[in-house]
């Protein structure tokens, strides 16, 4: 009998490649580091000894939901608007002189260059986060958010459509009693 994880490893290793009408073309799922060069963006982080005013500033300016925590040259934590909702409802939390090394989330979770969207969108839900760091190599390369996949899922599936031929649904039509 064959296990449940095994069916689900075995139909996202099967759905990598799909095949269109045409046997010359191809859409290949997107990839964790195909999403990061199409976000084109680098890696903005803060040192752990800022205020939480500090980096608020820095996630506006650069329009981010989320911030790495960059203590020398490691990754040593994430600070992001959630972070900051559920810290300003404590009695004396202040922006203005709370570091964020007291208030960032130290359990990074990363995803490997090369895993597919489905594989990211299995990970985001599985544990309910909204930033995933990517690694290549053991090297942080970026971070992907929800929206980040969510959209590159929909431009796949939008490829996909395009790929079908619509004729023979153009022509169906229900046959009334």
């Amino acid at each position: 009998m064959i296990s449940a994880d095994a069916v689900v490893k075995r139909s996202i290793q099967s759905c990598r490649i799909f095949k269109s009408n045409s046997a010359e073309e191809r859409i290949i799922m997107k990839t964790a580091e195909d999403i990061l060069n199409e976000k084109n963006r680098d890696i903005i982080s803060v040192s752990p000894e800022i205020t939480i005013l500090e980096a608020l500033y820095v996630m506006v300016k650069n329009n981010i939901g989320a911030l790495l925590v960059k203590d020398g040259e490691d990754y040593v934590g994430i600070y992001t608007e959630r972070e900051f909702v559920h810290n300003s409802t404590k009695e004396f939390f202040n922006p203005r002189t709370a570091v964020i090394r007291d208030y960032m989330v130290e359990d990074l979770i990363c995803a490997q260059y090369d895993d597919t969207v489905p594989e990211l969108q299995d990970l985001l839900l599985g544990k309910c986060l909204r930033h995933i760091l990517i690694v290549k190599d053991g090297k942080v390369i970026g971070i992907v958010s929800t929206g980040d996949v969510t959209r590159a899922d929909l431009v796949d599936h939008e490829s996909q459509l395009k790929s079908v031929s619509w004729e023979y649904y153009e022509n169906w039509k229900w046959k009334k009693k």
